[in-house]
């Protein structure tokens, strides 16, 4: 299931990269840093039977 989330995370890094703006690309880009880093750790981490770094979390209010 996390592999799942990791995989949507990144493909969801490339569109925020795709619909970047000349004015929006530094904040897209960091932006699109951050899910691809959290979309990989995922799917890295499910590869490897251990928790990702958005299990170890947990749930946020």
């Amino acid at each position: 299931m996390i592999a799942a989330f990791g995989v949507f995370f990144v493909g969801l890094a490339g569109v925020v990269l795709a619909l970047a703006s000349a004015a929006t690309l530094l904040g897209s880009l960091a932006a699109a840093a951050v899910l691809g880093l959290l979309g990989v750790d995922a799917c890295v981490s499910a590869w490897r039977g251990r928790p990702s770094l958005m299990e170890r979390i947990g749930p946020l209010p």
